[in-house]
């Protein structure tokens, strides 16, 4: 008797939704395992080399000694808005490439950094702006105004990822080389801003913390909310009206996301760039295209990446400092010039 045997099975079975699900989240945690692990070392670290006895007492028994100071009013903040900064940025830098569709795209490539930065200059310089709270609402106008020209010179509608780069990158050229003009015409600018145009966390304060703290929340609150409508907008704009998808609300929201988290970033820290460029790509190959999971992901490697590059720029050159906006551009610079030359990047 015949007995008809049973169909080959395939050596390697897909991986069902709920594994990939489930894989995703311990990847996710394991990210936020390695934030604390940075964020510890952001405390303990730093151009002053102190045993972990004083910084255990800095940080939990107080007393007023240098080493209490250091830790307490110094290192506290910086981590603080470390975390802040670098999750804002990867968040900023997530969001635009979706909206934008354009693997590219990153505030400080596509110059929102840079015209936040012209605007605060133009401020203390011109207006005499002195304070953060000042600050930030010059950096939100500038964010915004360069979004859109940049997004006017690269074509609008039909704009390309190279167009859209390379709009950017002229924008920040000729921003850049406004900042130094109008720094080396007003010598007390420049003595207000020549840490702060490099990028960096050295100037933190709780102060500082306590100002960006709502604009950082509420942008990074309305990015993780995107992750769905991104998600049918990739798909093009017929197939995300016919999911439901609202494309205007979508895009405005998602601007204003951009604005609220580039703008508090840069008025608190100075124009930090790559960190939103490096880190969706990073996880993307983990991810997919999940936005809803990118999202997740950038908010928590970003800070993770400033933080562990802020760390080195206080270590390697003791007892100076190197700043941050310096080790993330020389991290960033050699990772921008892989992603353009990767073969199918070359078509866009």
């Amino acid at each position: 008797m015949l007995v008809e045997s049973p169909p080959e099975q395939s050596a390697v079975p897909p991986a069902a939704p709920g594994a990939r699900t489930g894989a995703r989240a311990v990847g996710l945690s394991a990210a936020g395992a390695a934030l604390v692990l940075i964020a510890t070392a952001s405390l303990a670290m730093g151009a002053r080399a102190m045993p972990l006895e004083e910084v255990w007492h800095g940080l939990f028994h107080y007393t007023g000694t240098p080493s209490d100071v250091v830790v307490h009013d110094l290192r506290i903040p910086r981590t603080l808005l470390g975390l802040m900064v670098g999750a804002g940025l990867g968040l900023s830098g997530a969001v635009m490439q979706a909206l934008t569709r354009n693997p590219l795209a990153e505030p400080g490539i596509l110059g929102v950094n840079a015209g936040a930065a012209a605007a605060v200059v133009s401020a203390i310089s011109f207006l005499g702006a002195n304070s953060l709270g000042e600050f930030v609402w010059y950096a939100f106008a500038g964010a915004a105004l360069v979004s859109v020209v940049v997004y006017v010179l690269g074509g609008s509608r039909s704009a390309t990822p190279v167009r859209l780069a390379l709009a950017g990158t002229a924008a920040s050229a000729a921003l850049v080389g406004y900042i130094n003009a109008v720094q080396l015409m007003d010598s007390n600018a420049m003595d207000k801003l020549r840490f702060w145009t490099v990028g960096s966390l050295a100037s933190a304060t709780m102060e500082t913390v306590r100002q960006v703290a709502p604009f950082l929340l509420a942008g990074a609150v309305l990015a993780l909310a995107l992750g769905r409508p991104l998600n049918a907008m990739a798909m093009g704009d017929d197939t995300a009206r016919a999911l439901g998808a609202h494309l205007n609300r979508t895009r405005i929201a998602a601007m204003a996301a951009i604005t609220l988290l580039c703008g508090a970033a840069t008025a608190a820290c100075g124009p930090i760039v790559f960190i939103g460029l490096m880190v969706p790509h990073l996880v993307r190959a983990f991810t997919g295209p999940d936005m809803r999971w990118v999202l997740a992901y950038s908010a928590v490697l970003s800070p993770a990446l400033l933080l562990g590059a802020d760390v080195i720029g206080r270590i390697v050159t003791r007892p100076a400092e190197l700043q941050v906006g310096i080790v993330t551009a020389l991290i960033g610079g050699p990772v921008f010039i892989f992603l353009v030359r990767r073969k199918r990047m070359a078509q866009l």
